[in-house]
């Protein structure tokens, strides 16, 4: 097991003091009948655990300095059906947990550890296990005559979880790289297979080939493969429409490696070159991006990238008279939210929006190493009477996913080329 999940749980541990944690993983979701979706366990379960089964909750003990896990008990006869499982005794060793016991033994064992201890966490608001939790305090409420004391204090045990999540270690930066690397080629070969005529399930298609041939199983989200004015609708989920000579087609996708999620978008020309309105306006969104990547390093307040790519986003909303006004104008009365309506980007990691307050007591947050996070800019121009025609049904946007270093910042995804000469030579090649 790798030292740094004993590290996680023993840092949580102390900050715990004398209090209990509770965490259960995620539950198995069915599709239809009697078929699951793919099974992906809870994000803060793997981070404390990578324990990846279902039915498991981890159980941590501040005031022994334990971790203890209870899973399903071995079973030969459904292993048989389902594949193989650790049961208490190979987890705990395999895992390094100081005890582990049968799921099935959960609710008689918590009871008798949170008798006399001062404070209980755990993921306030889950379904799962708040009822679980009301039934445990109340049987030991129930002992309250025998000198038993119920937890006084009670907290969201997943704030301290997320604090540690987002500044990632060695371990997992060499993992983000390697998703952001699988999808990087993934949309690599997604350009150099899109043809007029095709469908964007075909380029869909090619991403999940490449996701999967290189061990990275599924998607890290659903993939948006948006041809033409389908790209100006920012979660289109359809990847179903012909791809027409002349249109532009935004790829948002990116793989879920051991975990971790890749996040690209390109867009480029479904015919291999750009026309005249396609490169106007991509180079602002490409520039808007540059200046907010730019921006990029330990100290700098998160709203930095946001405020750099906006004044160049708004500019070229000007220049290309899309809207009117003057830079300053514009973003104080909000008009660009007509065609840029998103934010800059989000935190990545084990969840795609991963987790981390931005503004933490209602201050921005800054930068610091180990900080992974997504830049990604766009415009989007619907029809409207005031917009020249030339650009109705342009939909562009271009992310990246970027680490905060030492010293500055390291683009992870740059293997997915973004410039207009770049695109177009990989596309006619």
């Amino acid at each position: 097991m790798p030292l740094s999940l004993q590290h996680r749980r023993q840092q949580l541990l102390a900050s715990l003091g004398d209090a209990i944690a509770v965490l259960p993983t995620a539950p198995m979701v069915i599709r239809n009948a009697d078929a699951h979706y793919p099974y992906r366990a809870d994000s803060h379960f793997l981070y404390l655990t990578a324990f990846d089964e279902p039915e498991a909750v981890l159980v941590l003990d501040g005031h022994r300095g334990k971790s203890m896990l209870f899973c399903r008990d071995k079973n030969p006869d459904m292993e048989i059906w389902d594949g193989f499982r650790y049961g208490p005794a190979a987890a705990a060793e395999a895992f390094d947990f100081d005890e582990a016991y049968s799921i099935s033994e959960l609710d008689t064992r918590l009871p008798a550890l949170l008798e006399n201890v001062p404070a209980l966490y755990w993921p306030v608001g889950n379904g799962q296990i708040d009822a679980r939790v009301a039934g445990w305090l109340a049987s030991v409420r129930s002992r309250a005559r025998a000198g038993v004391d119920a937890p006084a204090q009670y907290g969201d045990l997943l704030p301290l979880i997320d604090e540690m999540r987002l500044r990632k270690d060695e371990r997992e930066l060499a993992v983000l790289h390697h998703a952001g690397q699988i999808s990087a080629e993934a949309h690599v070969r997604a350009m150099r297979a899109t043809r007029p005529g095709m469908y964007e399930y075909e380029v869909e298609a090619e991403l999940l080939h490449h996701f999967i041939r290189h061990g990275a199983r599924y998607p890290a989200y659903e993939s948006i493969v948006a041809g033409g004015a389908n790209a100006c609708t920012l979660h289109y989920a359809a990847n179903n429409a012909r791809l027409n000579n002349g249109d532009l087609l935004l790829v948002d996708a990116g793989c879920e490696f051991r975990g971790y999620a890749g996040d690209i978008t390109r867009t480029f020309p479904v015919n291999g070159r750009f026309s005249g309105p396609q490169r106007d306006l991509y180079d602002v969104v490409l520039a808007a991006e540059l200046a907010a990547i730019d921006t990029i390093a330990p100290g700098v307040a998160l709203n930095v990238p946001a405020d750099a790519a906006l004044r160049v986003l708004v500019q070229g909303m000007l220049d290309y008279k899309l809207l009117q006004g003057t830079v300053d104008g514009v973003i104080e009365s909000g008009e660009y939210r007509r065609f840029y309506m998103h934010g800059i980007g989000h935190f990545i990691g084990l969840d795609v929006h991963d987790v981390g307050l931005r503004k933490p007591g209602g201050q921005w947050r800054s930068f610091e190493p180990g900080m992974c996070t997504t830049i990604e800019p766009g415009l989007y121009i619907r029809p409207d009477d005031s917009v020249p025609a030339a650009y109705h049904h342009i939909g562009i946007r271009i992310e990246d996913n970027v680490q905060v270093t030492a010293t500055g910042h390291y683009v992870y995804t740059d293997a997915a080329p973004k410039r207009i000469d770049d695109i177009e030579a990989l596309m006619q090649a």
